[in-house]
């Protein structure tokens, strides 16, 4: 039997224990494990996250710039903060050294052939916890013809996040007939977290995208959406950015460019460095002109 340490005398009895209020929006009351995988997921210095998309082939299949991750994607896994992708994906191509947070597409169903708003939940929790993702992501077709599927296939997945743990991030998925303004946003994110999702992927909109940031209690990251001159990316990121939106989860405007890379360290210094998109855009610029 080892022998006991001798009993502690320095108890600090003048210092008061403090407690802190976790940095991330509407996330305070939650329990220990999901907050640390979403400090995983926001930095807890900005409060703010870069992630990168690379789950489009669950609908689209091997769409430009993921014909193969292994060659396209890897390098720039580095230089983003999370990783969002299909479990297929990540088991066959992401090797398993690699240490970023994962959020992991948990809904599918139809192709891009389809109506695409038919969707199901996709994966068990339990493999969620196998693969040890920080995040599940879902879509949401708030106006789609299976609206209130979605709905409650988020729901759903909200509950089974919360009894280990995971959280959920809602995608707000917009229809070809819908019209993309703030009044919409601002429907589809506040339904999102008014149900449980905590944290909201959805569009930017030039007018009135502050009012969609100010009226969802939890943080919201914008997706890059179709792809766009790097420029004009980058000041959408920027606008999003000053307009109250906690990060990007970008795709297509960073693996379709023409220097991933660059869009990628370019897309950082806007987050997290707070760089103005003309500086961010020389960067870019840099990058690419090296590797030419």
């Amino acid at each position: 039997m080892p022998e006991a340490d001798k009993e502690g005398k320095n108890y600090h009895v003048d210092v008061p224990q403090k407690g802190q209020l976790f940095f991330l929006k509407g996330s305070t009351e939650l329990d220990w494990g999901m907050k640390n995988r979403l400090a995983r997921i926001f930095n807890p210095e900005d409060g703010r996250t870069v992630m990168l998309a690379i789950d489009h082939g669950y609908f689209q299949g091997p769409t430009s710039g993921l014909e193969r991750i292994d060659v396209n994607i890897l390098p720039l896994v580095p230089d983003a903060d999370v990783v969002m992708c299909t479990r297929g994906i990540l088991r066959t191509v992401i090797p398993p050294s690699v240490t970023k947070p994962v959020v992991i597409r948990a809904s599918g169903g139809p192709s891009v052939l389809k109506e695409l708003s038919d969707e199901q939940i996709a994966m068990d929790m339990e493999d969620c916890i196998r693969l040890g993702v920080c995040a599940t992501a879902i879509q949401v077709f708030i106006g789609g013809q299976f609206e209130s599927r979605s709905v409650v296939n988020m729901t759903r997945l909200v509950d089974a996040g919360l009894r280990y743990g995971i959280p959920t991030m809602a995608v707000t998925a917009v229809g070809r007939e819908m019209e993309r303004n703030a009044r919409y946003f601002r429907l589809a994110t506040r339904m999102c977290a008014e149900l449980g999702a905590h944290y909201v992927k959805t569009y930017y909109v030039d007018e009135g995208f502050e009012t969609v940031t100010a009226a969802c209690p939890v943080p919201i990251v914008i997706a890059g959406g179709k792809k766009r001159p790097e420029l004009d990316a980058l000041k959408m990121a920027y606008n999003a950015i000053n307009q109250g939106a906690s990060g990007v989860d970008m795709g297509r405007n960073i693996f379709q460019s023409d220097s991933p890379l660059g869009m990628m360290k370019a897309i950082n210094a806007i987050v997290h460095g707070n760089e103005k998109p003309e500086k961010a855009y020389d960067l870019y610029q840099t990058i690419k002109n090296k590797r030419d």
